[in-house]
């Protein structure tokens, strides 16, 4: 079963544990340290950014389970997504090497994103096997049809864990899943779906 998106902004606004989660996109964005070149994160998180308060509640629910997520207009404000230049893409491939995957944030403003699309052949390349998809559903959304090619690459979706607790889980296929909580290793485990 897929996310919608007022459950990742439920969770996001729920939590009380996160200094984060009172600040607004702006403050977050104005206090977060500059990216370090020596710093690696476990998942890039490639989407548009008329998504960005979407995307701040994915990046919630992945760092729930222990991953950390570079998200560029929080990390690298310098950059400008609306031009495409030799110097962003330059910049854009240092960061996708310090990260371990790539998750993909689909969305109605996806197919009009300039950088998505290269992110994602870049990433695949780079990494094989390393590049999962993120639907960010609506309420009135009931099934998830992404461009023809997202159809490659495993989707997360949120399945019931063994104490009851709803988690992000990558449908690998048909019939088994990986925890997200170890999604960019080169060692997991998997189980069978049956199991949730």
């Amino acid at each position: 079963m897929f996310y919608k998106m007022s459950e990742a902004h439920a969770a996001f606004e729920r939590s009380q544990s996160r200094q984060y989660v009172r600040k607004t996109a702006d403050a977050l964005v104005r206090e977060s340290a500059q990216f370090s070149e020596t710093r690696t994160y476990d998942i890039f998180l490639s989407h548009s950014f008329s998504d960005a308060k979407d995307v701040l509640a994915v990046k919630f629910l992945i760092e729930d389970q222990g991953r950390s997520v570079y998200v560029d207009w929080i990390e690298d404000k310098q950059l400008n997504r609306d031009r495409v230049t030799a110097a962003t893409a330059d910049l854009l491939r240092l960061r996708m090497k310090s990260c371990k995957s790539l998750v993909f944030a689909t969305s109605e403003s996806s197919s009009s994103s300039k950088w998505m699309p290269w992110e994602l052949g870049y990433f695949d390349g780079m990494r094989p096997g390393k590049v999962s998809i993120f639907p960010l559903l609506r309420e009135y959304d009931t099934t998830w049809a992404g461009q023809e090619y997202l159809g490659l690459y495993p989707v997360i979706e949120k399945f019931t864990d063994a104490d009851q607790i709803q988690k992000a889980f990558i449908r690998l296929n048909a019939g088994t899943v990986q925890k997200l909580s170890q999604f960019g290793e080169d060692r997991y485990s998997t189980y069978p779906l049956t199991q949730y």
